[in-house]
């Protein structure tokens, strides 16, 4: 009886450590900042619906920003219009999320579109369209 006890009680003890170890190697993963604004000039009736990696999110209206903690790696990130009148389709952008950092995008409204501007880049949809050869 003593020897099964023992067994059971060093079984017991491995589990632990594993669930214990794997814990922490989980943790010390750590992910980066994710910054979504709302441009000034989006429109006050208007608000646009945040989805990360297939999932909603967030609806942000008027006033209203988004921010979370992601795990460092691709996601992407899709966004489109609210209210839903006509067919309007939805836009996305990878991001990669690196530890540590903070990624900073403006949703936009241009040329009926609504679509996430990193931040540093000061061209819209419509004008890069505007500037093709």
């Amino acid at each position: 009886m003593k020897m099964t006890r023992r067994s059971s009680c060093g079984l017991w003890l491995v589990l632990v450590f594993i669930c214990a170890v794997s814990t922490k190697s989980a943790s010390a993963q750590p992910g980066g900042h994710l910054l979504v604004l709302r441009s000034p000039s989006f429109g006050w009736n208007l608000a646009f619906n945040l989805k990360i990696d297939g999932r909603r999110v967030a609806d942000i209206a008027q006033g209203h920003s988004y921010h979370a903690w992601l795990p460092a790696g691709e996601h992407v990130l899709t966004v489109s219009k609210i209210p839903y009148v006509g067919y309007i389709e939805p836009t996305s952008i990878t991001v990669n999320i690196q530890p540590g950092w903070t990624n900073v995008f403006t949703a936009m409204w241009d040329s009926g579109q609504v679509f996430l501007r990193p931040s540093g880049m000061w061209l819209t949809p419509g004008e890069l369209w505007q500037l093709r050869p």
